[in-house]
C-alpha cells in the first residue's frame, strides 16, 4: 500500500494559524474569571467615560455654581455648594461602576457582591452629605444662639456629627449582612465594662454641661482660676477646656475642675477701676491740698475717659496720715475695659495729677523720709565719769 502524501508547508502552517486563533479566541472569552476581555474593555470605556463627566461636572457646572453663589447677597448658598461639592463628585463614580457592573454580566457571588458595593457606596454619599450639610445648616441656626448658647449650638452639632456618622455605618453593615443590633448589645456589656473606669470621663463631660449651662465664659473670654490658670479662653471641648496664658503656651483644664472653681471672668466687666493712693508732703497748706482734691475731681468729672456716676462710684479724698505723708484716695472707673486702653487711659491719668500737685497746687509728692534730731549738751553739766582701769 503507498504511504499516504505529506502535507504542504502551507496547509501546515495554515493549521497553525488556526490553533494559534483558536488560543485567541478561547483567552478572549475566558478573559478574567469567566469574563470576556471585551466585556471587561467595554466595562473599563464605561467606568473611564463616568470619570470624563467627573471631570466635566468638576470644572463646569460646579464652578458656574460657585460663580452664581458668589454673587448673591447671603453666603449661605455659598456654604452649601462648597459643603456638598465633594459628595457630588463622587456620583458619578458611582454610576460608572454601576454600569460598568452592568455590561460585564456577571452572576453569582460576584453580582452580589458588585451589588452591595454599589449600595454601600450610595450609603456612604447619602451620610456624607447629611455630615457636611450640617454645617450650612448650623450657620443658618444662629439665632438659635439668643435661647442657646453658641457653646451649646457648637456641642449639639458635634453630636449631631457623630450621630450621622453612627447610622450610616450601621447602615454599611446592614448592606454587608452583618445584625447590628447583637453587636449593639456587645458593646453595651463593653461599655457597662469600661464605664467604672470611665468615670473621671463623664463627670468631665458633665462639668462641661454645667459650664455651659451656667454660662460662666465663652471662648475669647479672658479668666482667671486661682491657683490654676489666667488667660483667654480657646475651646471648651467635652473633657477639658483649652486656655490660652498671655506667655501663649496652652493649657488643657478639665471641665470638673472649672465646673466647682471660683472663676473671674475679666471679659465681662463693665469699667475698669483706678484705685490709687498719692502722698503729698506734710508742708502742704490746706489750701494747696483743697486744690488739689478739687482739680482731680474736676477733671474725672470732665474727661470722656472716665465713667460718671450714679453708675459708678467716684471719689477723690484726703484719705489719711500717714508716716511721711498726707495720702489721697483716687476711686474712679474707666469706660473702657480693654486693657491696652486703659493703660493709655491712666497714664495720662498719672500726668495730669503730676502737673496739678507740682504745677497747679505748687507742693511735691511725698516719699518715705525719717527725721533725726539731735540735742546739745546743755552748758556747764558736769562730766561724764569714767572709771579707772
Amino acid at each position: 500500500m503507498a504511504d499516504k502524501k505529506a502535507p504542504s508547508t502551507s496547509e501546515a502552517l495554515t493549521e497553525q494559524i488556526n490553533s494559534l486563533w483558536v488560543e485567541v479566541l478561547n483567552v478572549w472569552q475566558n478573559g478574567v474569571f469567566g469574563i470576556d476581555i471585551g466585556s471587561i474593555i467595554i466595562a473599563l470605556l464605561v467606568f473611564g467615560a463616568f470619570l470624563v463627566l467627573r471631570g466635566v461636572l468638576s470644572k463646569y457646572i460646579l464652578s458656574r455654581l460657585h460663580r452664581w453663589t458668589s454673587k448673591s447677597n447671603t453666603s449661605i448658598d455659598d456654604k452649601i455648594i462648597k459643603a456638598l461639592a465633594p459628595p457630588i463628585r463622587f456620583i458619578p463614580i458611582i454610576l460608572g461602576l454601576f454600569f460598568a457592573a452592568q455590561s460585564l454580566n456577571i452572576d453569582g457571588m460576584a453580582a452580589e457582591f458588585t451589588a452591595r458595593l454599589v449600595r454601600s457606596m450610595i450609603a456612604f454619599t447619602i451620610f456624607w452629605s447629611l455630615h457636611r450639610a450640617l454645617e450650612p445648616i448650623q450657620h443658618l441656626s444662629k439665632n438659635m444662639e439668643r435661647i442657646l448658647t453658641p457653646v451649646m449650638m457648637s456641642w449639639i452639632f458635634k453630636f449631631l456629627k457623630v450621630l450621622v456618622i453612627f447610622i450610616g455605618a450601621a447602615v454599611v453593615l446592614e448592606i454587608w449582612g452583618i445584625a447590628i443590633g447583637p453587636l449593639l448589645a456587645g458593646l453595651g456589656l463593653f461599655g457597662a465594662a469600661i464605664a467604672l473606669g470611665a468615670q473621671d470621663l463623664f463627670k468631665n463631660l458633665i462639668g462641661g454641661l454645667t459650664v455651659i449651662a451656667e454660662k460662666r465664659f465663652y471662648p475669647g473670654d479672658w479668666i482667671k482660676v486661682d491657683g490654676v490658670v489666667e488667660g483667654i479662653v480657646e475651646e471648651i471641648g467635652f473633657r477639658s477646656t483649652r486656655v490660652r496664658r498671655f506667655d501663649k503656651a496652652p493649657v488643657y483644664v478639665p471641665n470638673s475642675d472649672l465646673s466647682d472653681a471660683v472663676i473671674t471672668n475679666f471679659s465681662r466687666m463693665t469699667n475698669r477701676r483706678i484705685y490709687w493712693k498719692i502722698g503729698i508732703k506734710y508742708s502742704a497748706s490746706r489750701e494747696q491740698l483743697t486744690l488739689i482734691r478739687d482739680e482731680i475731681a474736676d477733671y474725672l468729672a470732665t474727661c470722656d475717659d472716665f465713667e460718671k456716676p450714679p453708675k459708678v462710684s467716684t471719689f477723690v479724698r484726703l484719705d489719711s496720715f500717714n508716716d511721711s505723708s498726707i495720702d489721697f484716695m483716687i476711686y474712679c472707673f474707666t469706660k473702657t475695659t480693654d486693657w491696652g486702653e486703659w493703660l493709655a487711659v491712666k497714664e495720662e491719668f498719672a500726668l495730669v495729677i503730676k502737673e496739678i500737685v507740682e504745677e497747679k497746687a505748687g507742693t511735691e509728692f511725698a516719699f518715705p523720709s525719717q527725721s533725726l534730731y539731735i540735742e546739745p549738751m546743755p552748758t556747764g553739766a558736769p562730766e561724764a565719769f569714767s572709771p579707772p582701769k
